[in-house]
């Protein structure tokens, strides 16, 4: 083809140009044989006489160009003379022209492929050598230090236990002499387990910090791309990296991401997951021993870990950091509002008792929220109401402004009137915190309960007076109303829940007895129940069924004869409830009579729906 084109310039090359006057007159003395029409340009092909060019010489072929204004006597003086007339496509897409518009997509896909070649052969030298881009592609997106992290353990508060064990470690680097003299090998890697929040990074950065070494951290995420081989190629680097910084310290965030129990994969084994898996697994045994690299990680999810991550010389110490405890928390709000003015009524003892089950994560935003409060309200320091509505907030969500019926209003305050008389008049039940009709996030209205005393193991006496605590709403709408409402739904829902654990896995039940007939497992960390498939027979699960409604109706009786011998003082809770839409324990107290109060020592916060 390429060819072709080129014989046909060629030979174009070869035709002159003649004035339009003169082809007419070769024309009429029967000199032309034929012709091609390309829009104004005329080729001629001629017999006899040739025209002579400017340089005389002569060639069979020329051609001219038709007038603007066009010539209508044209074609019948072709015709006359028997010329054979062929259209043919307009110059513009003839020559050079059209050869290009024919080769252009070739050329177009011809060069890219050069580039990408070049362009990728250029960046594998350049990652093996020069750094190329492919090469800053492989390499890890690693934070270092080179100076140490500006955080000591006197910045992480509530995690005493965890520090001890995180302090052994700066023992090793300050005498590793001492160590290696006795053949002692410091642990390879430190494994940080806890819920969200709880400080595990912060403790990592404290240990660098302590100890005065570089600081590598990456999220385990980060390894993983789409190119399989990166997030291995990644994981040598960043290894090799801390080996020459040593003395130094590697954190990888998030295990799990990479860290899951291995032969899941739709590769069967080899996707780019599991190959980072066997790289960091790898890298971890290349250690001699003596190398001052301390590999930290962390997760919540130590469940999910494969088996070899977890076994002595690669994570073989575990530390586990726990939710702050009453004590932990006054602690880390000491640390947290060491910047922050406060009025002179706020007792940090007493927010860090009204919030239970507050991570160290919680507990900062709570003070964060409570300062912007105060500062949207143009107030220079923060009060102890500020606390306490923002706890409220993070607890039960923004208040919402709904506007409710006062038959559904007088409703729910019966039905929180129920909560709060039950929990006031049951012996082991929780102490009454506050009561309130105000609808936040998604409930429209709840009762807060705070225990006296940190619970770790929970009797039986303490969960048969809970289950009442939780029906009491519903009781109580049921005895003074006459009919229940769709309300008691998140109240059904807790006490069958608790009620099947009692059954089901403490053995509360005597027609159960001590038999594990769950059908979840509870994550130690998420605070939530795992699915299992079922291990017991149809036949079990209907004695467990029916233990746990026996235990509902018992706790609703319950409930039923507390409301029921205090009808009085509890319509006048109802009436104050409307009122005032917010109750706490001191006004309960008043309506209800003070002979089921217990001391106020709280660290912990049930609330019901």
């Amino acid at each position: 083809m390429l060819l072709s084109v080129f014989v046909r310039v060629g030979e174009r090359s070869a035709t002159l140009d003649v004035p339009y006057s003169e082809f007419k007159v070769l024309v009429a003395n029967n000199q032309v044989t034929e012709v091609v029409m390309r829009g104004d340009l005329v080729e001629v092909q001629l017999h006899g006489s040739k025209p002579v060019g400017p340089e005389g010489t002569q060639s069979a072929y020329f051609k001219t160009r038709i007038p603007e204004l066009g010539d209508e006597s044209l074609l019948p003086l072709l015709e006359e003379h028997g010329v054979t007339v062929t259209a043919g496509p307009p110059a513009s897409e003839t020559g050079w022209g059209r050869a290009l518009l024919g080769w252009l997509p070739w050329f177009i896909f011809i060069g890219l492929y050069f580039w990408f070649m070049r362009r990728f052969s250029g960046n594998l030298i350049g990652g093996m050598g020069r750094g190329g881009d492919l090469g800053k592609f492989l390499k890890p997106r690693e934070t270092v230090e080179a100076k140490r992290p500006n955080v000591g353990f006197d910045d992480v508060a509530g995690q005493d236990s965890a520090k001890r064990e995180v302090a052994e470690l700066l023992e090793y680097f300050a005498h590793a002499d001492r160590y290696q003299r006795l053949g002692a090998e410091v642990p390879h890697g430190v494994l940080l387990m806890g819920p969200p929040g709880t400080g595990k990074t912060l403790l990592a950065r404290a240990l660098a910090g302590e100890a005065g070494v570089p600081f590598y951290s990456i999220s385990a995420s980060e390894f993983i791309e789409v190119f399989v081989g990166v997030g291995a190629s990644r994981v040598r680097e960043l290894f090799k990296q801390a080996r020459e910084h040593a003395p130094s310290i590697l954190f990888i965030d998030e295990l799990d991401s990479v860290g899951r129990i291995r032969g899941t994969g739709l590769g069967g084994g080899h996707d780019e997951r599991e190959q980072t898996l066997n790289q960091i697994l790898a890298e971890m045994d290349g250690f001699s021993g003596h190398e001052a690299v301390i590999v930290l990680a962390a997760t919540n999810r130590p469940d999910v870990l494969d088996p070899a991550l977890l076994r002595p010389g690669r994570f073989d110490r575990h530390i586990v950091l726990d939710m702050p405890d009453k004590k932990a928390r006054a602690a880390i709000l000491v640390l947290h509002t060491a910047h922050v003015p406060l009025e002179d009524g706020v007792d940090l003892d007493t927010v860090a008792a009204g919030t239970p089950g507050f991570s160290g994560a919680d507990l900062k935003n709570l003070v964060n929220e409570a300062a912007m409060r105060a500062a949207r309200e143009n107030r220079s320091k923060v009060s102890k109401e500020d606390f306490d509505t923002m706890r409220d907030r993070v607890l039960m969500g923004t208040e919402r402004s709904l506007v409710i019926q006062p038959e559904e209003r007088h409703r729910l305050a019966i039905h929180e009137s129920g909560h709060a008389a039950v929990a006031h008049f049951l012996p082991e039940a929780d102490p009454l915190y506050k009561v309130s009709i105000i609808p936040r996030g998604q409930t429209l209205g709840g009762t807060q309960q705070l225990p006296v005393a940190e619970r770790y193991t929970l009797p039986e006496g303490y969960l048969r007076d809970r289950l009442a605590v939780i029906l009491g709403g519903r009781t109580a709408e049921r005895l003074i109303l006459g009919s229940v409402s769709s309300g008691a739904d998140d109240d059904i829902r807790q006490a069958t829940a608790l009620a099947r654990a009692m059954v089901a896995r403490w053995g509360m039940s005597a027609e159960v007895g001590p038999v594990d007939l769950r059908d979840s497992e509870e994550h130690p960390f998420l605070g939530r129940e795992i699915a299992q498939p079922r291990r017991h027979s149809e036949a079990s699960a209907r004695v467990v069924d029916d233990a746990v409604r026996s235990l509902l109706q018992e706790a609703e009786a319950r409930a039923e004869e507390v409301i029921s011998s205090h009808r009085v003082k509890i319509d006048r809770l109802v009436g104050e409830l409307e009122d005032q839409e917010t109750l706490h324990r001191e006004q309960v107290d008043d309506c209800l009579g003070r002979d089921g109060s217990q001391e106020d020592e709280a660290v912990t916060v049930a609330r019901i729906n």
